[in-house]
């Protein structure tokens, strides 16, 4: 069975798309820790990220640091905390998480809830600072 994020990859399931190339694609969270949470995955269905070829992870993490500059540019915040976290989607993935504080990635922090619509707008605000 597809992934959920193999299903956002195939546009089975809609996302708030920043950024995509042939390999790997960048959404805004549907459940973010703060403004601007944006994941950044590899389009072929791989679970852990340390099953990624060295050369594939290598291109992966520049084109995360891609996406990490224009949220930093489109959202205000300290700096973009890079995590890899999370067991429920058997998709590797890398989360790019504004921050102001280190507080801020505390897993008991609530979640930041808005429509989609403001999640729109924002996906938005972090294309337009893509270089």
């Amino acid at each position: 069975m597809a992934s959920i994020f193999s299903r956002i990859v195939a546009g089975e399931i809609p996302c708030h798309k920043i950024a995509e190339n042939d390999e790997f694609l960048s959404f805004l969270d549907v459940n973010p820790r703060t403004k601007g949470h944006t994941l950044v995955i590899p389009k072929k269905e791989i679970d852990c990220l340390f099953d990624i070829d060295d050369e594939m992870l290598g291109r992966m993490v520049i084109f995360a640091k891609s996406i990490a500059r224009a949220i930093e540019k489109a959202i205000p915040c300290k700096r973009i905390a890079l995590m890899v976290i999370g067991l429920e989607v058997p998709h590797a993935h890398i989360h790019l998480i504004p921050i102001r504080k280190e507080s801020d990635l505390l897993p008991s922090k609530l979640k930041w809830k808005k429509s989609s619509e403001e999640l729109a707008r924002i996906a938005e605000l972090i294309r337009a600072q893509l270089a």
